[in-house]
C-alpha cells in the first residue's frame, strides 16, 4: 500500500507543472465543449432553415404544377355539370397523361376514398383507400380528403417511390373539385432534401471534429511549451541552486575553519601563554622551597592569580562558544550579560533594555537573535568608533524584535549581497533571521548605525507551551 501511495506521490517540480497546466488544460476543455456546443446549435439552425428553405421551394413547385394541370382541365370541368361523366372521364384521361420526372404524377380521389387516377401506380386504381396510414401511422386518404373539403393544402407521409418502390417522404399538395366531390393532387419526395441536410450535418460534424483537434493540437503544444519552459527553468534553477550550494558550503567550511583559527588563537594567545606564566611561577615556587627561601609563598600566589585568569578566559571561550544562560534563563539576562561584558571590556557606553519573555522564544529564535546581538557588537567595536550603545528586545502582538542603535561613524550599505562583508558578516544575518522569516532593517549614517531583527509570531510559545515545556524539565 504504501509502495502504491510512494508511485503516485508528486515531487516538487511535478506539482509545479502540475499546478501550471491544469487550469490551461481545464480552460482547454472548457472552449473545446463551449465551440462544439456553439457551433452545433448555428450548424443546426443553418441546416433547418435551408431545409425549410428546400422544402417551400418544393411546395411552390407543387403549387405551380397543380396550377398546370388545372389550366389543362379548366376548359372541360368548368361547364361541365355535376353528374356529365363524360366529362368526368375525359378529366381522368388528361390527369393519367400528365406525369413529370422520374417520380411525378396527379392523383384523384373521391370524396368516400376511391382512387380514381393513379397513372405511375395503376394497382390503387377503382379501390377505396379510406382510414389507409402509412408506416408512421399518419393518416393519408382520409386526411387528403379533408384538405380538399377545407379549400386545399399541403400533407407530408411516407409513400413508395414508383421508380423503386422504396419508401420515402412525400410532400404532397391538393384542392378539391367541390362539383365532383374529387380530390386532386399531386407530390414530390424529398428524400433529396433529406440526403442534403444530411450531407450538411455530416460536414458540420466534420468540421467539428477538425475544430476540435485544432483546439487539442494547440492545447498540446500549449502544455509542452509550459513543459519545455518549466523544465528549462528547472534545470537553471537546479544549476544555480547547485552553485549557491556550493559557495554555501565553501562558506560553512571556512566559518567553520575562522571559528577554529579564533578558538586557536584564543588558546595559543590567552590560555597557552597563562597556563606557561602559571608552569613558570610553580617552578619558581618548587626552587624556592627546595632552597628554604620564604618568598616561595609569593610565587605561589603569582601561579594561583595566573591560573584563576585561566578560569575565567576558559569560562569566556565556553560563553562565546554558547551561552548557558541563554538555555538556562532565555534570552533577555543572555543578552543583558553579553552587553556588561561588552562594556566592561570595551570601555564603550553601552543600555540595555528588555521586557521579560518569561523564556517564550523558540530555542532556534533565541539562538539567532543573540547571535545577531554578539555579531553587531563585534562589528561595533572593530569598526564603528562609538562611544555609546543601546540595545532592546521586547515582544509584541507581531512576534519579537531585537533593536541594536550606536553613534559610530556608519557604513554604506551595498545593495549586492554578494558584495556584502563575508564571514559571520551583515550576510549572516540576514540568512539567520530569513531562516526564521523574519525580517532584518539596518539603517546606516554618519551619525549611526540602527540594526533591527524582528521575528514572526510562529517563533513566539504560548504560555501554555512554557509551562509544559518547564515541568517536562523539571521532571
Amino acid at each position: 500500500m504504501f509502495r502504491l501511495l510512494n508511485l503516485f506521490r508528486l515531487s516538487y517540480g511535478q506539482q509545479l507543472f502540475l499546478l501550471a497546466t491544469l487550469p490551461l488544460i481545464m480552460a482547454v476543455a472548457a472552449i473545446s465543449i463551449l465551440v462544439t456546443i456553439q457551433s452545433r446549435a448555428l450548424a443546426e439552425q443553418e441546416i433547418k432553415s435551408l431545409e425549410v428553405q428546400l422544402i417551400e421551394a418544393k411546395k411552390a413547385e407543387l403549387k405551380n404544377y397543380l396550377s398546370i394541370a388545372r389550366t389543362a382541365f379548366g376548359n372541360i370541368y368548368g361547364p361541365a355539370l355535376p353528374d356529365n361523366e363524360a366529362a368526368m372521364l375525359e378529366v381522368t384521361q388528361v390527369l393519367s397523361a400528365m406525369i413529370y420526372g422520374q417520380d411525378g404524377y396527379f392523383f384523384v380521389f373521391d370524396y368516400d376514398g376511391n382512387n380514381l387516377v393513379s397513372p405511375r401506380q395503376t394497382e390503387l386504381i377503382n379501390k377505396n383507400w379510406a382510414g389507409l396510414r402509412d408506416r408512421n401511422g399518419i393518416e393519408i386518404t382520409d386526411r387528403l380528403i379533408e384538405i380538399a373539403r377545407t379549400g386545399g393544402g399541403y400533407h407530408t407521409f411516407d409513400w413508395p417511390k414508383p421508380s423503386t418502390g422504396e419508401t420515402a417522404t412525400m410532400v404532397s399538395y391538393s384542392v378539391g373539385l367541390q362539383d365532383w366531390r374529387w380530390v386532386v393532387g399531386t407530390g414530390i419526395f424529398i428524400d433529396d432534401v433529406q440526403a442534403t441536410v444530411a450531407a450538411a450535418r455530416a460536414g458540420v460534424e466534420q468540421r467539428i471534429r477538425t475544430t476540435f483537434f485544432y483546439i487539442l493540437g494547440i492545447a498540446l503544444a500549449a502544455v509542452l511549451l509550459v513543459f519545455a519552459s518549466g523544465l528549462t527553468l528547472n534545470i537553471r534553477e537546479r544549476r544555480l541552486a547547485d552553485v549557491k550550494l556550493k559557495a554555501l558550503t565553501q562558506r560553512v567550511f571556512d566559518a567553520q575553519e575562522e571559528e577554529r583559527g579564533r578558538v586557536a588563537r584564543e588558546l595559543h594567545d590567552g590560555i597557552s601563554q597563562i597556563l606557561v606564566g602559571v608552569r613558570y611561577a610553580l617552578d619558581a615556587a618548587r626552587r624556592r622551597l627546595a632552597r628554604g627561601d620564604e618568598k616561595a609563598g609569593d610565587s605561589l600566589d603569582t601561579g594561583m592569580e595566573h591560573l584563576s585568569t585561566a578560569i575565567q578566559e576558559v569560562r569566556r571561550i565556553s560563553r562565546d562558544l554558547r551561552p548557558g544562560v541563554l538555555d538556562d534563563l532565555g534570552l533577555g539576562p543572555a543578552l543583558k550579560a553579553l552587553t556588561e561584558e561588552f562594556g566592561e571590556r570595551t570601555g564603550i557606553k553601552t543600555e540595555f533594555h528588555t521586557v521579560p519573555f518569561r523564556n517564550r522564544l523558540h530555542a532556534d529564535a533565541k539562538f539567532s537573535l543573540y547571535r545577531i546581538a554578539q555579531e553587531a557588537l563585534t562589528n561595533i567595536e572593530r569598526h564603528s568608533g562609538a562611544t555609546d550603545v543601546s540595545i532592546d528586545v521586547r515582544s509584541h502582538k507581531r512576534g519579537a524584535t531585537l533593536r541594536i542603535s550606536d553613534n559610530g561613524r556608519g557604513f554604506t550599505q551595498s545593495r549586492d549581497r554578494s558584495k556584502q562583508s563575508s564571514g559571520l558578516g551583515l550576510r549572516n544575518m540576514q540568512e539567520r533571521i530569513e531562516q526564521l522569516n523574519g525580517t532584518l532593517r539596518i539603517l546606516s549614517s554618519k551619525s549611526g548605525t540602527v540594526i533591527e531583527a524582528e521575528v514572526p509570531l510562529a517563533q513566539v510559545l504560548n504560555a501554555d507551551a512554557v509551562d509544559e515545556t518547564t515541568e517536562r524539565k523539571a521532571n
